[in-house]
Formats: C-alpha cells, structure tokens, sequence
C-alpha cells in the first residue's frame, strides 16, 4: 500500500497544479467568456423530476428554516442564506446543491416565489464564479435541479427575472460542459446538462443539448453495467442516476425528440438493478458508500414500468458482484465482489462478505450504510463499518488521506484480494459461499464466508472459515464477525453468553446463536442523508492460529412464541 501511495505522487501534484490553474483561469475575464453563448428565451418545459418532495422540509424553508445535513440556519421569513457562514460544510454544500428545491416546489405559488428569491439572490453573490459552489459535484446537482424547476419559477415572474434565472442556468451547464468526462460522475453531470439543454428555449438550449448527448451516450456506456449496477458498485448511485435519466427521457418526449438509445437501456438496466437491491422493506441494501434511501424514493424511480417488468428480481448481479437470497419470510444481500477500483472507488468500501438481512418486513442486519455526504471517511470506509469478517489489524485496502486524496479524490489504494462465488439453490435452501485472499498476505489465511438459507425454516446459517496458506507462519490473529443492527433494532445478550435476541419495531424476535468464544453488543452508527444515528452491533471475537486456521458458525432464527 505504501508503494502504491509513493506512485500516486507524481500524478497527484500534476493533477493539484492542473486544478489550480483552471480555477485561476476561470475566474479571469477569459475564463468567464468560454461560459457565454447565445442567451436563452426562458425555459421551454419542465422536465419532470420524480423525486418525492417533503412537504414539511418546504414549509420550514418558507419560514426561512433550513434543516440539512444534520444542522439548522433559521434565518426567518425572506432571510438571506447566502450572506453568512454556513454550520457546516456538509450544511454548505447541500445548501448550493440545491436539492431542497423539490421540497420548496411542492408548496405551489408561494413555493415557487420564494424558490426564485433564493435562486436570484444566489446568483447576485456566486453567479458569476465561485471555486466552492461552482464545484462539479454541487454545480451538477444545482443545474439539474434548476432545469427541473425553472419553468414552474417563473410563472409570473417578470422579463428581467426570466432572463437572469435562464441565462444563470445555460452559463452553469455550458461549465458542466467544459469538464473532462472523468468518473465516477461524468455521466450524472453530462445529463445534468443535457436536462438543462433541453428545458432551455431557443437555440441556447439547443446548442447546449446537442453537445452533451453524444458525450453522454459514452460515459453511460463505462457507467452502468450490463447487469444494471453502478460502476461505483454503490445501489444507491444506481437509484439516483435512474432518477437523473428519467428526468432526461420526459424532457425528450416533452419536446418531440427521439428517446436516447443508449440512456433508454440504461434506464432499463438501472430500474432492473434497482429492484434486485430492494428489500422486503422497500429500502435498497446499503452498500460501497450508498445509503438504504426511502420506499417513496424507489417507487417513484420505478413507476414507469410495466407490470411485466415489475417481476421476481433477478437472483444475483454477477458484473456487479451481489447475490441475493431469498425465502417466504427472509431476504438477503451478500456483498462478494471486490470494491471498485481507481476513480470509481472514492466512496468504496472494503466489505467483502458483507451481508444485509431483512425477516418479514424488517432489517435486522445492515452495513452502517456510510455516505460520503458525512464527511467521515476512514474507517467508516473500511471491514470495521460493514457485516463481515476483520481479521488482524487491518484490511488490504484504505482510503487515501491528506494532500492525495485532496489532488486526487479519497479512492481506496491497496490490493484486494482474489474473489470467487459459488452458488447452489434447490428446493432446500439456497447455498451462497465466497472466498477472500485479502487477508493473505498480512495474516497467510484465506477467509470463506458460506451462507445456507433454509427455504422451510426460514432461518440463515453461516459459517466463516479460516484457512491457511501451505508454509502459513504460526502466529497468532484477533477475528472479529460483525453484524451491524439499524437504530431500530436492539439486543439483547443471553445467560451462556452465546446468543443475542433481537428484537425489531414489531418486537418479534429473533436469535443470532453461535460458537465464537466471545459475545458482545458494541457501539454503532448509521446513516441518513449524511447524518450519523448511534446504532449497535454485534460482534463474535475470538483468536486462532495462522497455520491453523479456524472457523465461527451462527445462525440466525426466529425466536420461539
């Protein structure tokens, strides 16, 4: 890992010098004139955006109460949020991001009046050039949803304030536009801008779409999977550019233009993956940075299919490196492909293994769902976070920290191991196990995590193995099996010591059994929009020989009466 980190050097300070000198040349006069081009004639139409609006979050932002990221900016009825430090940074960037938008919008005239307000005054303070809020990520995120909104913002507005949000909207996308189409989101900001191209009147407009869609046919090629994932791996990123591509299709079919081929099979192949990764619960699987996201938010990427296609969901992702299993009264999502890679890895996690399991309609066993939105990396990112194994002192891959990850993204450096799957299904049960060589060379064991869910019984047995390598070194290594339990799950350890209870909101319960030499309940967290909730876990400790390996069995089964 170190050699690896010594290689990113070079490519890191070229790459800070480089980021430096665009940012001083887009402030300059010139910089700011590649931004310019033909003004807009308002906006045409509104692409629909499908994201469910929270109608409480909008009645507060029209009592100038912003609630984001975990903190609160009460400014009062027409107070000014652009004029004052934010909480946090966190608080910041879904503030520029303009996210809220939707909330706001669904309060009809006043929504809309006070939306414009906002937007206008953001463009008297940052409009011209700001190196924080012009930033990819929040610049893509603010275009899309202004282009959604736009048309409905200026119901009644006045010539002048059409012109200043449109012309506001087409600077922004043409910036979107002049980005080098790098992952991990290439994809979600070509779109950002295509959505504004189309929703832009005039030749303004026009011009900005047709650049975008061929640039944007190829970064959905390298982004979406054949089985419908994410590159990032992450259920979540798959959700949302779903969403950002439905808005994209409506605004086609709105303006008389032929779908786009290749974002039509994407949006196939996404809604497909979005339904493997759904649990009984409605909420996606939590996994490589991705939170679990609300039912609303799902149906709602997922109302444009048809009752044929609202079938079983398929049983594995095999390109996205998942399996799913399932019976009548449990479901499970099994993490077993390594973590993406380069790019594509500034939010992966090392949770090979990983397992989330929902019984009836509840979760009982997730990951801590981490979000990069928390802005805490580390070992949120790392086995620790995630219902697998951690063996030894610490996992083959890490985060990039300091100067490299600031020049080049907080990828995960490090080599995984070799991953392989074996699946077996049967009227029986269903038997998944994969194997992991990334503990090889710091401790010289292999692990295997087998699981056998019991179609009749209705209970999830597993076993994770230990094995060691031929001339393994006889030393000693700590094991530690994990299952994190959401926030509205507790538990409970028995008199043996062996066992925990489990009990969801419907108080049910359940046992996790097992022969470790060790039981404990330990502190937790999981994520909601960024935001942090304490939550526990389970951990089955013991110890064992590297040249001897071992093994820790459990079960997981409903509680009698």
């Amino acid at each position: 890992m170190a050699g690896e980190r010594t290689r990113l050097w070079l490519p890191a300070v070229g790459r800070a010098l480089a980021g430096q000198a665009r940012a001083e040349w887009r402030a300059t006069p010139m910089g700011q004139s590649g931004l310019s081009g033909p003004r807009p004639l308002g906006f045409a139409i509104q692409p629909h955006n499908a994201r469910p609006a929270t109608r409480e979050r909008g009645e507060a932002l029209l009592q100038g109460r912003f609630d984001l990221a975990g903190e609160t900016l009460d400014l009062g009825p027409g107070g000014d949020p652009w004029n004052r430090p934010s909480p946090s940074l966190a608080f910041a960037e879904r503030l520029h991001s303009f996210d809220w938008l939707v909330d706001l919008m669904a309060h009809g005239e006043a929504g809309a009046r006070e939306a414009l307000r906002l937007t206008l005054d953001w463009k008297r303070v940052f409009g011209r050039w700001n190196p924080f809020s012009w930033r990819a990520d929040l610049a893509e995120r603010r275009v899309f949803n202004l282009a959604c909104a736009g048309r409905a913002m200026l119901a009644g507005a006045s010539d002048f304030e059409i012109g200043q949000l449109s012309d506001s909207v087409a600077r922004q996308a043409r910036h979107l536009l002049r980005l080098k189409d790098e992952p991990p989101r290439a994809a979600e900001r070509l779109n950002a801008a295509a959505v504004a191209g189309i929703a832009l009147a005039g030749p303004a407009g026009e011009a900005i779409y047709i650049r975008a869609l061929p640039r944007l046919d190829q970064a959905l090629a390298k982004a979406v999977a054949p089985d419908g994932g994410h590159m990032t791996r992450s259920p979540e990123a798959g959700l949302e550019l779903l969403l950002d591509l439905l808005a994209l299709d409506d605004g086609l079919s709105q303006t008389g233009h032929a779908p786009l081929e290749r974002a039509t099979r994407a949006i196939d192949r996404l809604s497909g993956a979005t339904r493997f990764f759904t649990l009984p619960d409605g909420r996606l699987g939590a996994f490589q940075g991705g939170e679990s996201s609300t039912p609303a938010r799902i149906a709602a990427a997922l109302t444009h299919e048809t009752p044929a296609a609202k079938a079983e969901p398929q049983r594995d992702a095999p390109f996205s490196g998942y399996q799913r299993l399932t019976s009548p009264g449990m479901s499970v999502l099994m993490d077993v492909g390594a973590p993406a890679s380069g790019a594509w890895s500034l939010a992966a996690c090392d949770q090979v293994g990983a397992i989330e399991v929902v019984c009836g309609r509840e979760r009982l066993i997730a990951n801590c769902g981490w979000s990069p939105r928390s802005h805490r990396p580390g070992p949120w990112r790392q086995t620790e976070a995630a219902s697998t194994v951690t063996l030894g002192e610490a996992g083959p891959v890490a985060p990039l920290t300091g100067y490299l990850a600031e020049a080049l993204g907080a990828r995960l450096v490090g080599v995984a191991g070799q991953i392989a799957c074996h699946r077996r299904e049967n009227e029986a049960g269903i038997w998944v196990e994969v194997g992991n060589t990334g503990w090889l060379a710091a401790t010289g064991l292999t692990h295997e995590r087998r699981l056998f869910l019991d179609k009749a019984l209705g209970e999830l047995r597993g076993e994770d193995r230990f094995i060691p390598a031929e001339q393994a070194q006889a030393q000693s290594a700590a094991v530690a099996v994990r299952f994190h339990l959401p926030p509205d799950v507790s538990a409970l350890v028995s008199r043996d010591q062996r066992s925990v209870l489990l009990r969801g909101p419907s108080s049910r319960g359940w046992w996790l059994r097992s022969d470790a030499s060790e039981v404990s309940i330990e502190p937790s967290a999981s994520f909601v929009e960024g935001v942090a909730y304490k939550a526990s876990q389970i951990v089955l400790r013991g110890r064992l020989r590297t040249d001897r390996g071992g093994r820790v069995r459990w079960k997981l089964a409903a509680a009698e009466g």
